[in-house]
This record gives C-alpha cells, structure tokens and sequence, in this order.
C-alpha cells in the first residue's frame, strides 16, 4: 500500500476508442482514497486511439499510466494478457472498458466490500450498471440479481460485467495459475473460475458505473425487452451451447484449481448436456443449475429440451 491508501491496478483494454475515452480516463483519475495504477492495452486500433493514449503519456499529466500494443485477438484475451502479466503488482486489480464512467467512490466501495471478507480469501466484487446513451442520459439500470452467486450459476450466465469486477490479490493469484484460456469472456472466466475455486463472489446492487451504449459495443447491457428477447433467441439458437463448450473445455485444462465438489459438478454438467431430453429434463433440477431470473430460468428450461445448453 501507498501509506493508507490501497494500490490499485486499473486493468483498461482499448479497441478505436477515441470517441469516449478521454471521459473515462478523467473519471478513473478521479478516483478517491486509492492509489490508481493504469494499465492500457490497446488491440490494433485504427481511430487513433494509440496516438491519443500516447499523448496522454508523453504529457506526464498521469504518471500512473502504461501503455503496452495487445495481442490483437480478441477482448477477452487482450484483458486477460493484462491480468497475467507478472509485473503487475498491487493491493487490488479491476478491469475497465473504453467508454464508462465511473463514480468517484467506484474502487473505494469495492474494496470496503471485500474487506468484510477473509483477505486470504479469492474474493471478487461485481455489481449493477447505469446505462447511458451516446448523448450522457442515465437510460436505465442493469438486472438486479438477488440469488446467491455461486458454480452452479456461473455454468449458466455471468452475473457481473467485468467493468465493474474488482478483486484481491488472492483472487488475481488464482486467475494467474490458470493462465490465458480460451473463455467466452475474460469477466465470465473470472466468475466461473472465482467461484468454481472456492473463493466469494460478491454482487453489490448498487451501481456505481455508467454503462455507455452506442452502436460500437461488444455486448449490449441486458435492458429493455428488445435486448432480452434478442439474448434469449441466442438461446435458443444454439449460441449459448458453443459457449459453453469453450467454457467448459477452459476450467477443464485447470480443473486442479477446482473445489472438489465444482469440479464433480462440471463433470455432470458436461455429461448432462449430451443425454437424451428426459435425462435432461430430470437431472436439470437434481444437478442444481440455476440462473438468477425467472425469465432466465425460463429460457434455461426451453434450451434444455431442445438441447441448447
């Protein structure tokens, strides 16, 4: 630590950014009763992104920032290539996307958070968003979860956006022994592997991250009706089963990270997907697969008969 205050590493992936960056930047140095480290990678940009990043540096307006060119596969891998990254020490890591905005007391909350719980403990924070729009207008709020995060819900959905994912060092630890892995995504990974070993999840519903949409976003905030349905077609076409399929492949070449009883319950899981419908249908309830909607729940039933899980 930096005296009393908390180093944390701000772990911020960018892709032609340029149009919004400028505010997040500004908003992560207005980060209260930490000490903020910033590590940018940026995946090929073609918008000037990297020459703004560079600007910034060359301007030692923020002698915490460090830039370093991804490895231009993907976001998932990009963010994961920070968290691996040995020579990155502090107290705390977080990711960070290109376009949010975060509230001052964003890490400060976060980390009182995880200070109720065992510092030994692989502890991760997560939580709701704000949307926002192109123009700045607060649009609505993210889902709120209200059932306990654990395995055999991380099988099935990610409750936390990683741009609102905080954790301890313990947590970073376990992440690092399992090294860059082929996951959907690389927040997803952290909730699967997180709670898969063992370690606290915890959702705060309280939002303290405006979650900007605009036509470039990777994945949509999970608001309205239109977006629901939209996830819910994915469902069922068949999306969620290729996900899985990598998710499961990834905690398999680490599964000694594991709890025993996770790792025996990834093995039914794996199973139970290929069984016939009635098999499926039955064991759906025995295994304990759950997610944290009724309408989730829903969509879980309709994919499991029709084997889309």
């Amino acid at each position: 630590m930096t005296g009393s205050k908390p180093e944390v590493a701000v772990l911020l992936c960018t892709h032609n950014g340029s149009d919004f960056l400028a505010e997040q930047l500004e908003s992560i140095d207005r980060q209260q009763g930490v000490s903020v480290n910033l590590f940018v990678s940026d995946d090929a940009s073609t918008d000037g992104t990297w020459e703004m990043l560079q600007a910034i540096a060359r301007s030692n307006k923020s002698p915490g920032l460090h830039l370093r060119q991804g490895p231009a596969s993907g976001s998932a891998k990009n963010f994961l290539s920070l968290l691996c990254d040995e020579n990155i020490v502090a107290d705390y890591y977080c990711f960070a996307d290109q376009d949010d905005i975060w509230d001052s007391d964003k890490l400060t909350r976060a980390i009182a958070k995880m200070q109720q719980s065992d510092d030994r403990l692989a502890t991760l924070y997560c939580g709701r968003t704000r949307s926002l729009s192109v123009t700045g207008q607060v649009t609505g709020l993210s889902p709120l979860f209200r059932k306990k995060a654990a395995f055999a819900n991380a099988l099935i959905q990610n409750i936390g956006g990683g741009n609102t994912m905080v954790m301890n060092d313990p947590a970073r630890t376990l992440l690092l022994r399992a090294g860059i892995r082929d996951a959907v995504s690389h927040d997803w990974w952290a909730y699967l592997l997180i709670s898969g070993a063992g370690g606290k999840v915890i959702y705060d519903p309280q939002p303290y991250v405006s979650y900007r949409q605009h036509a470039g976003n990777q994945i949509g905030a999970n608001t309205g009706m239109g977006r629901r349905i939209s996830r819910y077609l994915g469902v069922l076409g068949g999306r969620n089963r290729c996900w899985n399929d990598r998710n499961i492949a990834a905690l398999e070449a680490c599964a000694e990270l594991l709890e025993t009883h996770n790792r025996d319950l990834l093995l039914v899981f794996k199973q139970w997907r290929q069984e016939g419908v009635i098999k499926r249908l039955s064991g759906l309830r025995t295994i304990g697969l759950y997610t944290q909607t009724f309408w989730g729940n829903l969509g879980l039933l309709c994919a499991t008969i029709l084997k889309k899980v």
